[in-house]
């Protein structure tokens, strides 16, 4: 490998919004600020909503509801 080419990579603290703390490393090279972790990520904490927007969920069962069903002779 090369001498010289390769960037700074130190540790840093990253604080989250909702008060989480830990240290990491980065290029970036400073302290970081950021706005959701896997403390407080509603994916990663399980409080995640699936949420039916429109009925685009009935609108499908509605639509498809008869896909597969044979027609009676």
């Amino acid at each position: 490998m090369k001498a010289e080419i390769h960037p700074n990579y130190p540790e840093i603290a990253v604080t989250c919004s909702c008060g989480n703390k830990f240290e990491t490393r980065s290029t970036y090279g400073k302290a970081l600020a950021i706005d959701v972790c896997n403390e407080c990520h509603p994916f990663y904490t399980g409080k995640q909503k699936t949420l039916d927007t429109g009925g685009r969920v009935q609108k499908f069962a509605d639509r498809f509801a008869t896909f597969g069903v044979g027609k009676k002779a």
